[in-house]
């Protein structure tokens, strides 16, 4: 009999991570902030829960049989999550990603099995966007297409699971919630979630420069400008996972404040992150800003800095971007 303290295989070992309190955030705004430890999942990332959750339906619904092959274009977590989980399961994974991704996801996905295909960076409105060459790969070869940006799934499974933990750890003591969004579904899940159970619950999108969701959420236009060197997040459309979720506000975040919470997590508190996390840190004291001293606000740390060491931890691509490098390494 095993005990309930182990986790059974891959998969009982996703989620349930920790909540922790950011000691500087928290310092310099007079409130709790606390950062969702998503790069302790076993595949380092926020992404293993999509991946999961994607896996779980599809199997449930009979469109993955046993033996059967995932298709997904991502910019690299997603891939990840979805490999491990599927390796767990016994399926195939093929994984579509833009070549502009750091090279540690790329070596990354490689190692684990995954079936890669490098394709150029290019525009939604593009066919040779990696997300509509993976669904063409699907279609043509009749494997699962997992289509994480529209697939409901992926929110459900936030709902669920992440935004379900978020309440129980902080005992329902939560006035706002922030983070940026790729496919929106870990924000959309957690804010269905967190708003069952106290409407009033503030939830601001937070948007890195180059991406259209500021706009869509503060002035309900698709505008982009400017670009950014954070992966996974950031859109030039909506998903279908972000339609129709409660938000109440957005912020947006340049990669100058991302970055200088990346460099203060890791040098001040031992805390590495990715970009992406660092962001929702910046995003977090902007929405403390807002509410004054004395509130609770909760953001997700993606993933680990390791993933990023050739660009956010690279002092030659910084300077090339015009960017700030690390301190103990300039």
């Amino acid at each position: 009999m095993t005990h309930p303290a182990i986790s059974h295989g891959l998969l009982g070992s996703i989620g349930q991570t920790p909540l922790i309190r950011l000691a500087r955030a928290s310092a310099e705004t007079g409130c709790e902030i606390l950062g969702k430890a998503e790069f302790m999942n076993p595949g380092g990332s926020v992404k293993d829960r999509a991946g999961l959750a994607i896996i779980q339906a599809a199997m449930e619904d009979g469109s993955l049989k046993p033996g059967g092959t995932i298709v997904e274009g991502t910019a690299g977590n997603t891939g990840i999550g979805i490999t491990l989980v599927a390796n767990a399961l016994g399926f195939r994974t093929v994984i579509v990603m833009p070549e502009t991704q750091s090279q540690e996801k790329i070596d990354f996905l490689r190692m684990i099995g995954a079936d890669l295909r490098l394709v150029p960076a290019k525009p939604f409105s593009d066919p040779g966007n990696y997300v509509h060459v993976s669904r063409r790969l699907a279609e043509e070869s009749g494997a699962v297409w997992a289509n994480q940006f529209d697939n409901l799934a992926n929110r459900e499974g936030h709902r669920l699971t992440t935004g379900a933990e978020i309440w129980a750890q902080t005992g329902g003591h939560i006035d706002a919630f922030t983070c940026a969004c790729g496919t929106g579904g870990t924000l959309a899940g957690i804010a269905m979630a967190l708003k069952a159970h106290k409407p009033d619950l503030r939830i601001t999108l937070a948007d890195p420069m180059g991406s259209c969701l500021y706009n869509w959420v503060t002035h309900g236009t698709l505008e982009l400008a400017g670009s950014s060197i954070t992966e996974g997040i950031g859109q030039g459309r909506v998903p279908g996972n972000l339609a129709g979720a409660p938000i109440d506000d957005a912020v947006q975040i340049s990669d100058e404040l991302a970055l200088e919470q990346v460099f203060d997590l890791t040098i001040h508190e031992g805390i590495s992150v990715g970009g992406s996390a660092g962001l929702n840190v910046a995003a977090a004291i902007a929405v403390a800003r807002r509410l004054g001293p004395g509130h609770t606000i909760v953001t997700i740390l993606c993933d680990g800095g390791a993933r990023y060491q050739s660009k956010l931890f690279n002092p030659e691509f910084l300077r090339g971007k015009g960017l700030p490098t690390p301190p103990w390494m300039s």
